[in-house]
């Protein structure tokens, strides 16, 4: 049984590692955290000693695969609950992280079945990010960056790479979201700035940046 915050950590900890497929300095751990380095030693001391990570000086912090599981466990309860939050209880994406950080942490498995099961199977979170099944599989889907597309070229919104509550609302602002249809009309050579069009009748200007921060697919 692990804490809350070990939880958090292993959480973080596979973010970084990239889903567990490198290993992560304690230094990107401490960032990410919010924390000092200090705290951040004695917490992977905790964790080795409970078999979900391994740590070796100079070579970082790696998942075991029992990490990797209670990771992807614990990001799969805070994705289905933001979905919750969003389709049922109308909070608005900039909200759901708080809330969902709480409630990813409840232990009933039944609960969380159940939850799956009433929202419909959902396979991908408000911000675009895929959920993980029950046996801890992640079918991702092929995205990148809005920056990347040509002049004249067109794609759908699926994701954002800035999940932070100050950009998602400066994206509700300017009327780009999840789902939206979209066409370069623009680029800018000195500052890479984007023009796009959304839904075929909205035109927004935004910065390098933001549309490096906006995931695409074709």
């Amino acid at each position: 049984m692990l804490t809350f915050a070990e939880e958090n950590y292993l959480k973080a900890i596979y973010h970084l590692s990239d889903g567990g497929k490198k290993g992560v300095a304690t230094n990107d751990v401490s960032h990410a955290m919010r924390t000092k380095p200090a705290s951040v030693t004695d917490m992977m001391q905790k964790l080795g000693e409970k078999g979900v990570i391994e740590y070796r000086k100079y070579y970082g912090v790696h998942l075991t695969e029992d990490g990797r599981k209670l990771a992807l466990q614990t990001i799969r309860k805070q994705r289905i609950w933001e979905v919750f939050l969003v389709e049922k209880l109308k909070f608005s994406w900039d909200e759901v992280h708080e809330v969902a950080d709480e409630l990813e942490h409840v232990r009933s498995q039944i609960l969380v079945q159940r939850l799956d099961e009433y929202l419909g199977y959902p396979k991908f979170d408000p911000h675009g990010d895929p959920i993980p099944d029950e046996f801890g599989e992640v079918k991702s889907r092929p995205r990148f960056p809005l920056s990347e597309l040509e002049v004249g070229a067109s794609g759908q919104i699926v994701a954002v790479k800035d999940s932070s509550a100050a950009f998602l609302k400066y994206l509700d602002k300017v009327g780009a979201y999840i789902g939206a249809r979209i066409k370069v009309l623009d680029k800018v050579e000195f500052d890479g700035s984007v023009e796009i069009l959304v839904d075929g009748k909205k035109s927004i200007f935004m910065s390098k940046d933001v549309a490096m921060n906006i995931l695409v697919m074709q």
